[in-house]
């Protein structure tokens, strides 16, 4: 089995690569393609051409397509809707199309600022959405898209992600908090800090499930078990590194939580990020850990170096 993968070198991609290594051949790119080889033809990763993608679906002809690229700089893409259209939508229109053509399965990650963040309740996969953010509608944009391909896929939508690799939210309050004595944290936002791993060792877990039955295609929703605010989280960041490295010396001594109108941004954040993942737990059989557990092993990761 062949499987295409889309955004190496992303957070999610990068452990993709790990993830789906067992289930079969792995051609995996960037941006930049793969040149054509002897008896090989050039391979198109670059979301910026979507007629060049499905060409490089209909060369390649894989059994899977795992697209883990995308337009993420939410704040950027009020200022360029165009190119978040195109690479969050036309590409992935584009990607399901010769999926449905070639008889691939399309997996593709999308996220809860498909919703307007209201209320207190997780949303769940048949909730009415209302992006409040070019990001937000161009992801959902490109899950009709794939929806109405009739391909068989896997839109994955999820929340607050992080990764051991590169930087993240955990490793910048980490930074901070040795720089500064005072920190201003936003406090009325609320998520699951979801990384990674877990979401490809998400994805190689239920793909096979998916190929062997074409009724699990469908939207699903996947973030760590459990819910908290950034302010919260960066006071567990604070305390779970002094428990994995009790001589850390820390600057910070007082943290304040803001509400997210302390901060301007181009985007409007949602203020709800919860996201119910019920229907992917029992369709997969899989268990959700807390967000707890993945945070605190990439902070002993991170820390232990």
């Amino acid at each position: 089995m062949t499987i295409l993968l889309l955004g190496k070198n992303g957070q999610v991609g990068w452990e993709l690569q790990r993830a789906l290594a067992p289930l079969g051949a792995l051609a995996a790119l960037d941006r930049q393609g793969r040149a054509a080889q002897a008896g090989l033809p050039a391979l198109c990763g670059d979301l910026n051409d979507p007629a060049a993608l499905a060409q490089t679906v209909r060369a390649l002809k894989p059994r899977v397509v795992v697209n883990a690229a995308a337009h993420t700089a939410v704040d950027k893409a009020e200022a360029e809707p165009e190119l978040a259209q195109r690479l969050n939508a036309d590409a992935p229109a584009a990607l399901a199309a010769a999926c449905a053509e070639v008889g691939a399965a399309l997996v593709h990650y999308s996220t809860d600022y498909v919703f307007d963040g209201s209320g207190e309740l997780p949303w769940s996969e048949g909730d009415a959405t209302g992006p409040l953010s070019v990001y937000g509608r161009t992801k959902l944009a490109g899950e009709d898209a794939i929806r109405a391909s009739g391909c068989a896929h896997l839109i994955v939508r999820t929340s607050w992600v992080y990764a051991a690799r590169g930087g993240n939210f955990a490793k910048t309050m980490l930074r901070l908090a040795g720089e500064r004595e005072h920190l201003t944290i936003v406090a009325d936002q609320i998520g699951a800090p979801t990384g990674a791993e877990l979401i490809a060792d998400v994805t190689a877990q239920a793909l096979p499930q998916l190929l062997a039955d074409a009724g699990k295609s469908g939207t699903y929703h996947l973030a760590a078990s459990g819910a908290t605010s950034w302010f919260d989280y960066a006071q567990f960041v604070f305390a779970t590194a002094q428990q994995v490295q009790p001589g850390l010396a820390l600057a910070v001594k007082a943290v304040e939580a803001v509400p997210s109108s302390a901060f301007a941004t181009a985007a409007t954040r949602p203020h709800n990020s919860r996201l119910n993942c019920a229907r992917l737990r029992t369709t997969f059989g899989l268990r959700l850990p807390p967000w707890q557990d993945g945070v605190t092993r990439m902070l002993t990761e991170h820390l232990m170096r």
